[in-house]
């Protein structure tokens, strides 16, 4: 049974950090494409950043490019979501995910394992 678990979400001030971590469990994660997404109350589900099997390609939306690092440890089984120059909008929960099929680090990013969300809020 795959796992995916989201750790590190909170409240912070607009400006600050937080880094989520997503530890999987139960597929061969080292060969697997890993990516976040988020969704704020009342909107669509969203993609925010894609990293490939090995780390060497990623991806980011326009809206976190130069704020939000992803990278993976692949001995811990673990993807993670720097987040740094916080702003009220992006609050959100923040869900990992997985992917047997998209493991370039790219945008088009078939998702076949879902989290289950941590949510982040940063106040004004």
């Amino acid at each position: 049974q795959v796992r995916l678990v989201e750790s590190g979400g909170g409240l912070v001030q607009a400006g600050g950090s937080l880094r989520l971590s997503c530890v999987a469990s139960g597929l061969t994660f080292s060969a697997s494409g890993m990516g976040w997404f988020r969704q704020a109350s009342g909107k669509e589900r969203e993609l925010v950043s894609t990293i490939s099997w090995n780390g060497g390609g990623t991806y980011y939306a326009d809206s976190v490019k130069g704020r939000f690092t992803i990278s993976r440890d692949n001995r811990k089984n673990t993807s993670y979501l720097q987040m740094s120059s916080l702003k009220p909008e992006d609050t959100a929960v923040y869900y990992c995910a997985a992917s047997r099929r998209s493991v370039a680090g790219r945008p088009d990013f078939g998702v076949d394992y879902w989290g289950q969300g941590t949510q982040v809020t940063v106040s004004s």
